[in-house]
């Protein structure tokens, strides 16, 4: 470095740098907080949170996913979400529900078929859903209600990324990711002998749970979230709160749209909510543990308004009703018949 002298010369001088300076500590990044369909499904609830933090690590890799959770927690919202985030968002998301299909067109439905494989089958033939998802995600709901011999066949399928259609002699190679759901006990059903225990290992490459809506701690976030534009009371704030929300998400939805079409101003008040909030003081201080509705364990309806609620706000689909309560059909149509229930004539 030169210094200048008062007699006119410069003197030069070395500086010496201590190492330790040097190795000063680089400054840590803050990382911003990641943008995309999860992350607008966050609205404060911690296990919801984790449970997106974790999907994300899995969306690039070739890894299964299995999400698990009550009837209604919003498994499907969560997969389309893991699929919107990922490398595959431009690709097909497909999906199917093994629970509404007919068992004796599940076969076809999700494997294809070739021209003329059966009495019936369209002249052209058809892809399946399967093939439809090819390059993207095929999303397969209540996977638990898939008949056994198909469980082989879709088995074969991840093994091999490829499908055989009905009445095809040459396999056609597929490209997907599999995400499953169900609101059975898999690990139960695999004990049983109900479910493949090859197909479940599978499948179960990556576990989700997802809470139930009384177990969340943004009920107040999610509900300002689904309202939109409208607001709520106090009073009606203050009712939905307290509500155990057994139907979840599903069941949380269908009331807010029952109470806006009620509404006749911008707020919705307590008058505009069904029958279904009077059963709203039961205690929810303590979240119950996660279990799985059967006919016997499955949350009773408050009343024959609320049933009859359920039933129009899914237009009279009673298996739609009698499994976002975890009933069978027998079972709701005998509560149907005690609350002088009839469903109207379609004909």
């Amino acid at each position: 470095m030169p210094v200048h002298l008062h007699d006119g010369s410069t003197l030069y001088v070395m500086l010496h740098v201590p190492q330790t300076a040097a190795r000063l500590p680089p400054v840590a990044r803050i990382e911003a907080p990641v943008a995309d369909a999860l992350s607008d499904l966050d609205t404060g609830d911690a296990p919801w949170r984790n449970a997106c933090d974790k999907v994300r690590r899995v969306l690039g890799k070739p890894i299964s996913v299995l999400i698990q959770g009550e009837s209604g927690v919003g498994k499907e919202m969560f997969a389309r979400a893991a699929h919107a985030s990922g490398p595959r968002r431009n690709k097909p998301f497909v999906a199917i529900n093994c629970a509404a299909v007919p068992e004796n067109l599940i076969e076809a439905e999700l494997f294809g078929y070739a021209p003329g494989a059966f009495t019936g089958a369209r002249r052209e033939g058809s892809p399946g859903r399967l093939r439809e998802a090819h390059g993207g995600t095929l999303f397969l709901d209540e996977i638990g209600d898939m008949p056994l011999p198909l469980q082989a066949r879709l088995l074969r399928v991840l093994s091999e990324h490829e499908v055989l259609p009905v009445g095809a002699l040459k396999p056609v190679p597929v490209n997907i990711r599999v995400i499953a759901a169900t609101h059975a006990p898999l690990e139960a059903m695999v004990h049983a002998r109900r479910f493949r225990d090859d197909l479940y290992y599978r499948l179960n490459g990556a576990h989700f749970s997802l809470p139930p809506l009384r177990q969340r701690a943004d009920l107040g976030a999610t509900l300002d979230r689904m309202l939109g534009e409208r607001t709520l009371t106090a009073a009606a704030r203050e009712r939905l709160m307290a509500y155990a929300w057994p139907g979840n998400l599903r069941e949380l939805k269908n009331v807010l749209d029952y109470a806006a079409s009620m509404s006749a101003g911008q707020a919705i008040d307590v008058q505009d909510l069904p029958e279904l909030t009077q059963a709203a003081e039961q205690p929810t201080s303590s979240p119950a543990r996660l279990v799985h509705p059967s006919p016997q364990t499955a949350p009773q309806p408050a009343s024959a308004a609320a049933l009859l609620l359920a039933l129009r706000l899914a237009h009279w689909n009673v298996s739609e009703v009698a499994r976002q309560m975890g009933l069978s059909r027998m079972t709701l149509y005998r509560r149907m018949k005690r609350a002088g229930i009839v469903a109207p004539n379609r004909e």
